[in-house]
């Protein structure tokens, strides 16, 4: 099931209105195939429990046609040279009428079905009594697995020019069939056209394209309709218009062929077919809407229109969204809780669940790192070294944006936050691809900001993927997007590096240690070791090894095992501790649990804690507790990570912690940013020359001198 489709899995009472040109062949006549395909498909349907109302259009080119036959063999020789009177539409759709449901008693009755006809007009829907009788009429039939068949009565219809009026509370079958999806709180309505869906113009266009989700504010005034209906009264025009009343109003539309023999059964089947009008349209599915290359393009555009603001302009953009974020709170919560309560019925572990929850009090505390990040120094522009090259000749190195990020990350909402402030910040373009267990909180979080983004820059500023099979190909974009920071499993990383020439920033384990030497204070080890593996075990810098010096074996070793026992954290040990604990030995040493677990093992001393931790370790943050100087300065010099703590919990490796406002993620690569990544890790350098019309001519005439200039001059 395609991701933008995943609300059909709670569907039940459908909608489903078939057209004019799918009813009728091109010369007038019924095409009887295609009818029967479509009621053996609501034969199905209505066997799996599904509700279906028919919308048929029809009549009136069936009645047509069947008039024409019957005024020729009536008319004589003299006549059929007299120029020929239009019939009368009414007459046309009394006849009509009376056949197609004929037909339609005829093929369901062979398919063991009950159809039944009911005929309204536009005045019908004025009366609040006939619309209550409606609905009971309908619940009585759908409750008996009868088929409701509608079509507008046309042949008492008080409109004077029926086919080309637009006025009234419906003016076609399309708007008709909106109308009863909105007063019979139908969870879907299908529109069956001619043609696979909506295109960007004309389909007989060889340049048209079909338009997978159609988001109103992108698509509205852009598409190119084509002729009308060959023979109905509407066309797309009508289909489109009465497809955006319903979505808007809350229920879902797909406009798809009616001469496929399956079409509606994919459709709830979330198959990606036809043109899906929804009133998330626009976080639901936005990547497909532009797609990868467009979707990266339009967020260097707009990256590039942020970095043209002043700094007091882009600052503001960031109050707005922490305004924004805490205005909308009960919304968030009520999202996330929704994504929690799906992960746990679908069996996710706690350590999932606990990343994916927004606790009390954590959207004000996004919203307040972002009006940190927001009210530090501009980090765009700094001139970092200034040199002169030669007398008039001055050259700076400045800071200023890589370009487009994208971003991979799994559970964690609060990160699509910091993400999305870091990249606004440092006046870079993001693509984020959140996991889908967050896909409610993402969609909402997204919304809110892109919507406070400022019209010249554009929403497209930071673009969200909601489906895995996207990532394939915007890994290919390596002209377009500058940096992948995944932020997930080990798996996740591994893959997205194989994947690329784009280069990749980012850590894939967590596997952080604390060694305590045997001159360490006890009392601060405890508090130290504690922090670290209960504070938030599912985060990447809890502590996931606890060495401990040989010497404190016989004295304070016991303490801190029965500190870590006695709030729940499962051991396991290496053969040393195992053996003297009597607890299992882990599967292996390089292993992140995420959760109240920990390794514990015995060490000779620093060195042999340093061994260890090189042979195991991730590379990401390692701590040592001492009173020792000298053995403190040894870890701190030797361990080769990311971030390497003295006396302090392993929890401050967090960008939020180092003053950086916020993190994009924490990396254990060497290039080019390392640890926690925050504004800094976003930014490369650009060089500016200022001359007074030197030219290098073979170096002649110039005379370097290459002598530093104080910035601040």
């Amino acid at each position: 099931m395609d991701s933008s489709r995943a609300f059909v899995k709670d569907v039940k009472r459908i909608v489903v209105k078939v057209g004019t040109a799918v009813v009728t062949r091109s010369d007038g006549r019924l095409a009887l195939g295609r009818l029967g395909a479509l009621c053996e498909q609501i034969k199905e349907l209505n066997s799996q429990g599904y509700e279906v109302i028919l919308v048929s259009s029809g009549a009136v080119g069936l009645g047509r046609q069947r008039l024409r036959y019957r005024r020729l063999i009536n008319s004589s020789f003299a006549d059929l040279q007299k120029p020929q009177i239009e019939l009368d539409g009414k007459a046309c759709a009394a006849v009509g009428q009376n056949s197609i449901m004929a037909l339609y008693d005829t093929l369901f009755s062979e398919l063991d079905l009950t159809s039944a006809q009911l005929l309204v007009t536009d005045n019908d829907f004025r009366d609040k009594e006939f619309r209550s009788q409606l609905s009971e009429t309908v619940k009585s039939l759908l409750s008996l697995r009868v088929i409701p068949v509608f079509n507008e009565n046309d042949a008492v219809s008080t409109r004077k020019a029926p086919y080309e009026d637009s006025s009234g509370i419906f003016w076609d079958n399309d708007s008709l069939a909106a109308l009863l999806a909105l007063e019979l709180k139908a969870d879907l309505l299908i529109l069956l056209s001619d043609v696979e869906g909506l295109y960007s113009g004309p389909p007989s266009d060889p340049q048209s394209k079909l338009i997978d989700t159609y988001v109103k504010e992108r698509h509205q005034g852009e598409i190119t309709f084509g002729d009308k209906s060959r023979v109905g009264r509407g066309g797309m025009t009508a289909k489109v218009k009465a497809a955006v009343n319903a979505a808007y109003a809350g229920i879902p539309v797909v406009i798809t062929s009616g001469y496929s023999d399956e079409n509606i059964l994919k459709v709830l089947q979330g198959e990606r077919i036809g043109t899906l009008f929804h009133q998330d349209a626009h976080i639901l599915d936005p990547f497909n809407v532009v797609g990868a290359r467009e979707m990266a393009v339009a967020a260097r555009e707009s990256s590039r229109q942020l970095q043209a603001m002043s700094s007091e302009d882009r600052k503001k953009i960031l109050l707005d969204i922490a305004d924004a974020l805490e205005a909308n709170e009960e919304l968030i919560i009520e999202e996330n809780e929704a994504d929690v309560a799906a992960a746990e019925q679908e069996g996710y572990e706690k350590p999932l669940l606990s990343r994916l929850a927004l606790k009390s009090g954590k959207i004000s505390s996004l919203a307040n790192s972002v009006r940190v990040l927001a009210n530090m120094e501009d980090p765009i522009g700094h001139i970092l070294k200034k040199t002169q090259l030669a007398d008039g000749l001055f050259l700076e190195k400045t800071s200023c944006p890589l370009g487009v990020l994208l971003i991979v990350f799994e559970s964690r909402p609060d990160a699509l936050v910091q993400i999305a402030a870091l990249a606004i910040r440092s006046g870079n373009g993001l693509l984020l691809k959140g996991g889908k267990e967050a896909k409610r909180s993402n969609a909402i979080l997204h919304k809110i900001i892109t919507e406070v983004i400022p019209e010249n820059v554009g929403e497209r500023l930071i673009g969200l993927v909601t489906s895995r099979e996207e990532i394939p190909d915007l890994l290919k974009l390596d002209d377009v997007i500058d940096l992948v920071i995944p932020r997930g499993s080990n798996r996740l990383v591994s893959q997205i590096k194989e994947s690329t020439k784009i280069p990749v920033l980012g850590h894939a384990d967590g596997i952080c240690h604390i060694y305590v030497d045997k001159s360490a204070d006890m009392d601060m080890a405890k508090q130290i070791v504690l922090d670290a593996k209960v504070d938030y075990p599912a985060a990447c810098n809890a502590m996931e090894t606890l060495l401990i010096h040989q010497d404190l074996v016989p004295t304070g070793f016991n303490e801190l095992i029965d500190n870590l026992r006695s709030e729940g954290v499962t051991l396991y040990g290496g053969p040393r501790a195992s053996s003297l604990l009597n607890i299992p030995e882990p599967n292996s040493f390089h292993h992140e649990y995420n959760s109240m677990a920990c390794t514990i093992e015995i060490v000779d001393d620093v060195h042999a804690a340093i061994g260890h931790i090189h042979q195991h370790g991730s590379g990401h943050t390692d701590c040592i507790i001492t009173n020792d100087s000298e053995a403190a300065e040894i870890f701190l010099r030797q361990v080769d990570s990311a971030a390497v703590f003295h006396n302090a919990s392993t929890r401050f490796c967090d960008g939020a912690r180092f003053g950086l406002g916020a993190e994009v993620g924490i990396s254990t690569s060497r290039i080019h940013a390392r640890g926690p990544v925050g504004v800094e890790g976003l930014l490369t350098t650009r060089w500016i020359l200022k001359g007074s019309g030197q030219v290098v001519d073979g170096d002649k005439g110039v005379e370097y001198i290459h002598e530093d200039v104080n910035i601040e001059s």
